[in-house]
This record gives C-alpha cells, structure tokens and sequence, in this order.
C-alpha cells in the first residue's frame, strides 16, 4: 500500500514571497500531498534580518491571503528553539509525529550543493527523500544524486523574485498582506527609507505606492508590485539638494538640466532607484523619472504612477472622484487627473512653467477646451 506523502518546506522565509508559494503549489500537486512551512528559529548558515515571530506572522499572513487548506504552518523549530535549527531535528520530529506518511524534504538549488555539510546529512536521507527546486545559473554536483538519493522537483518556477531582493526592494513578487506588514513594521527597506525621506515624506510615498497598487491591479496591469515599487521610491530625490540634483540630471537627462527646481528630483529619483537601490526595470525607472510634469506616450505604468501621486488622499483635498475614475480605468483616470491639474495651475495663477508638462497635456488632452 503506497503511503500517504506529507511535504516538508523548511527556510528562514526572511521574508515569504511569491516564489516560495510557487514552489509550494508545485510540490502540493507533484505528490498530492499537504506542504507545511517550517520556519528556522536560527539557521545555521545566516542571521535572518527579521525575528522569527516577525518572521512567523509574515507566514500566517501569506498562507491566509493563499486560503489553501492543504498549506500549514509548523513552529517546531521556534519551539525548540536553541542556538541553531538543524534539519535533521525537525526531520527526526516530524517522523515521530507521521509514523505513516512518506516524507519529502524540499530544499532550494543553493542549499543542495551544501547539503553534505548538513548535521546528520545521511540519516536525514533516510528519514525522507531530498527534492530540490532548480535555480537558474545554480549546477548540482552529479555526486549528490547517488549519495543522498537527491531529486529534482520537476516543473518548479519560483520566477525570479528571492527573499534579498525583497530586503533590498529590487522585487516586491509577494502577497499585498506581507507588503503591507514589512512596511506598517518598518522592516528591511523601510529602514533606509524612513532615514532618507524622513516620516511624513514616506508616509506619502508609502501612500502614493499603495493607491498605485490598488489602480495597477483593479485594472489587470500585470505585475502590480511594479507600481508599488515605484510610488515608493518616487520621491527619493527630493532630499538632494538643487545644486547637487542638477549635477545629477546634467549626467543623466541633459536636456532638463534648466527645468525648474520642484521638477528635478523626479531624474534624481529615477538615477538613484537605479543606483542605489538596484532597479533595472526600465519601466519603473522611467515612471520615476516623469512623474512630476509627465511626458507624450507615458507607459501604462508611468499614468498611473503621475496619477496616484497628485491625487493621493494626503494631498489635502478631496480626490475621491478622481480616484475611483482612475480605478475603474487608470487610463480615463489619468486624463482626468490632467485635466484637475490644468485647472489647478490655472487657478494657482503659476500656469505651465515647463516643456514636458506643456506637451503631455497638449497631446492627451487637445480635444478638450
């Protein structure tokens, strides 16, 4: 009789992203089986940046947001506890509780090459069998295969998002409840954030991300992360003092080297999203880089950015309109949020003080009086 499989996926989760669900779903329907997420009270190979309850919350969040019931959440190891987590503890535990169950012990592609390394790595391959989740650019040693029995997870794509991309804010591929709780916490970018933005800066930037979220997703912009992203980091040029800014955009942009001082931190921006902070998306770079005044033929994402950060509920008037008409399509939305800042400007007695600002409006808006 072929026994019932119960998988094993162990990690610091420092913090959980979508990859790891990815993988979770993968081994979920390779063995049918249930897949329970084991957090590392301390692992023996790194220092978590987050505390293992953060760490803990992070995964309850997640594995709600999923409402799978075959994911489970195991604290075995913050119960045990102890200076260091070893495997083979967890694995000796789960076998006295699942006397019956076959069990599998998910691994990633950059800790299988270690895994001969690991405390009791032998008996621990007996105790379950060892699958690992391919990584691109990561090669398996061939030994490993013979000595520990080592599989790999067929059809598993984390995509590309990994845990230090996430602290480092290169990539937000995970569940909007885990987003929400790294920033309402303060944990890993934030820190650097708040220190550079000081906190009623941030909390607009933090606000601008989240309306971008939620316009991104309410109208299937693939990616939403992508908008958060670069709400966040829109205004990370503003602190940049005006002589070193326009040393900044004479290397970068040129030609707007003589635009007016509030327009400059949007290149500012843009250059230190990609410098600072390891941005390559060309997209986000480019929706920092045209907030403020906008530019012709602004990408899906570079509308909806310049629209949350005019119409964001902290500006200190009621946007609530506008906000719903960029909900219900980001793109109307935006023509709306230009025609308002038209009038604006009008009424502000400032009128178009600049060449971007003048075209972007002459272009989406010249059917309009």
């Amino acid at each position: 009789m072929r026994k019932e499989t119960l998988v094993i996926y162990g990690g610091s989760f420092d913090p959980i992203h979508n990859g790891h669900l990815r993988i979770a779903r993968r081994a979920r329907e390779h063995f049918q089986s249930d897949v329970v997420f084991v957090p590392a009270y301390a692992p023996r190979w790194k220092k978590p940046a987050a505390s293992f309850n953060e760490r803990l919350l992070m995964l309850r969040l997640a594995l709600k947001s999923e409402g799978s019931p075959s994911f489970r959440l195991s604290t075995v190891e913050g119960e045990r506890k102890g200076e260091v987590s070893y495997s083979i503890d967890t694995v000796e535990e789960f076998a006295r509780l699942y006397p019956s169950r076959r069990l599998v012990f998910l691994i990633g592609a950059d800790e299988a090459n270690s895994f001969p390394k690991w405390k009791e790595a032998e008996r621990l391959a007996r105790l379950a069998d060892v699958y690992y989740v391919p990584r691109e650019g990561v090669e398996i040693e061939p030994s490993l295969f013979e000595s520990f029995g080592l599989r790999r997870l067929l059809g598993a794509d984390p995509g590309t998002v990994s845990s230090s991309a996430v602290r480092s804010l290169t990539s937000l591929d995970l569940p909007f409840a885990v987003l929400n709780f790294i920033v309402e916490h303060g944990l890993y970018f934030m820190e650097e954030l708040r220190a550079r933005l000081g906190e009623e800066r941030l909390a607009h930037s933090v606000s601008v991300a989240s309306l971008a979220y939620s316009i991104a997703l309410q109208n299937g912009i693939a990616s939403p992360e992508r908008a958060y992203v670069a709400g966040l980091l829109h205004d990370i040029g503003k602190p940049v003092g005006e002589v070193s800014a326009r040393d900044i955009v004479l290397r970068e942009c040129p030609e707007a080297v003589d635009y007016p001082p509030y327009a400059l931190h949007q290149w500012v921006g843009s250059f230190l999203a990609r410098e600072r902070y390891g941005i390559k998306d060309g997209e986000i770079l480019d929706a920092i880089a045209y907030h403020c005044t906008g530019k012709p033929h602004m990408t899906p994402l570079g509308k909806i950015v310049y629209s949350a950060d005019k119409i964001e509920p902290g500006r200190g008037y009621d946007s609530r309109k506008l906000i719903k008409s960029c909900l219900a399509n980001y793109y109307v939305g935006f023509l709306d949020v230009l025609k308002a800042n038209r009038i604006y400007l009008k009424k502000n007695g400032s009128g178009i003080d600049n060449e971007l600002t003048a075209k972007t409006m002459a272009l989406y808006l010249r059917k309009e009086k």
